[in-house]
Formats: structure tokens, C-alpha cells, sequence
């Protein structure tokens, strides 16, 4: 059985899949409550399909972009199931996850994530000749200088594109698609991890690791002022 995880933003989603059966999936909106509503969250999950943590033959995580929090709950949980079980363990972009779901649709996919500080964070995707590829490599621009990357009619998607749907449409006109506000679902790491594992493609769990892009912000300590009569503050 495949268990794949997913908590890279404020949006999270689980699947359980078995034989390229999906037993069960759910997707929700957890805000930052990922360290307390995941595990619960995926062990309903297992009673539902009636099957057991044990019968995991691979654990797929979201790896980020993402949120600190998120990612860090999402890694920890998937790394503790991959080394309890002993069972391999398969990371995969968020971004790309994102992505996958509009694959058949032909065009380029921007799958969008809010980066903070007027930034997103972003890549582009395409299907093509039946072969899924990245066009170009994950990074954090500005909605004006991810727009003048665009060179053709582009699918936009994630859950901060709505946000920005303005400022693409007026920057991009005709070429910019945005898609409609929908949850991931986790099925789309199981499908983009099923090359992988009929290759027998894993990732170490000791040194697989969150893509975050941007270092955490990290507020510096006031300097302290020195007066002419000898104190302090």
C-alpha cells in the first residue's frame, strides 16, 4: 500500500493506494494546525479503507515549496513512517504535485505558491508528446517578473493565484488561464511517484530533505543605545 502526504501549505490532503487502486483520499484546509490534525487525520483515513499503517509498502511526501511549519510536520511524519516500517520513502516537488493535475490539458502549468514579502514562489510544467516535463527550474520571483517569462498561453494554479488573478490577467492578457480554486489531492503524488517506484528510484530518509527556497526570516536583536551619561537601554 502507497501513503502519500502532503502539508506543504495551509492546504493538506493524504492517499492511500494499493495495485494503482486508490483506497482513499482526503484533503482539507488545516491552516497551521498541521502537528496536531495530520496524524489524526490519516489514521481515520486508515479505518476508512479498513486497512493497516502496516500494509505501507512506500511513503510519497510533498517536499516543498512551502510553509516552514507544514513541510518540517510533513517531512518528520513520513520519515518516522518510512523508518518504523522500514518501508522506502519518495519525496516530490509540491510545485510539481500542483502541477499534475492539469497535464492532459496540453499547455504550460504554473503552479503558484505564496512566497512572502510580495514574491511567489514558481515553475513551469507541460505534458508533451506524452513525456511530463519541468520547463524551468523552481524559484522565487515577482508576479511582474514571473510574467515576463511567459511566452504562450499558460495554465495558472494554486491556492494563491486567485489572489494575484488581476495582475497576471492585466500583465499577460489572453495568455494568462486561471484555474479554478481547487484543493490538492494527494493521488497526484502517487502518480508522479509510480515511475519512480517501478525504477526503484527512492530517497535516503536520512538526507532527504524540505525545499524551502527562502531562508526563514529571523528578526535581529535591537542594538542598544548608549547615552552620554554613562547608562544604557
Amino acid at each position: 500500500m502507497l501513503v502519500a502526504i502532503d502539508s506543504s501549505t495551509d492546504t493538506a490532503s493524504l492517499a492511500l493506494a494499493r495495485d494503482g487502486k486508490v483506497l482513499a483520499e482526503t484533503s482539507w484546509r488545516c491552516g497551521r494546525n498541521h502537528s496536531v490534525e495530520l496524524l489524526p487525520r490519516l489514521t481515520r483515513l486508515l479505518d476508512e479503507a479498513k486497512v493497516s499503517i502496516k500494509d505501507t509498502s512506500c511513503v510519497i511526501v510533498a517536499k516543498g515549496p512551502g510553509s516552514f511549519n507544514g513541510l518540517r510536520v510533513g517531512l518528520s511524519t513520513a520519515k518516522g513512517l518510512a523508518f518504523s516500517l522500514s518501508v522506502p520513502i519518495i519525496g516530490i516537488s509540491s510545485l510539481e504535485m500542483e502541477a499534475y493535475r492539469h497535464a492532459e490539458s496540453g499547455l504550460p502549468i504554473c503552479p503558484i505558491f505564496n512566497a512572502g514579502r510580495g514574491e511567489v514562489a514558481a515553475a513551469l510544467y507541460r505534458k508533451k508528446d506524452n513525456q511530463w516535463r519541468r520547463l524551468t527550474p523552481e524559484h522565487i520571483a515577482t508576479v511582474d517578473a514571473l510574467s515576463a517569462e511567459i511566452t504562450e498561453k499558460t495554465i495558472f494554479c494554486g491556492e494563491y493565484v486567485a489572489t494575484i488573478a488581476n495582475q497576471l490577467k492585466a500583465k499577460l492578457k489572453a495568455k494568462a488561464v486561471i484555474a479554478p480554486d481547487q484543493m490538492r489531492s494527494a493521488v497526484s503524488l502517487i502518480e508522479l511517484a509510480k515511475p519512480r517506484i517501478d525504477a526503484g528510484d527512492y530517497d535516503d530518509p536520512a538526507t532527504l530533505q524540505p525545499i524551502y527556497l527562502r531562508r526563514p526570516a529571523i528578526t535581529k536583536p535591537k542594538r542598544r543605545q548608549k547615552f552620554t551619561n554613562g547608562g544604557s537601554k
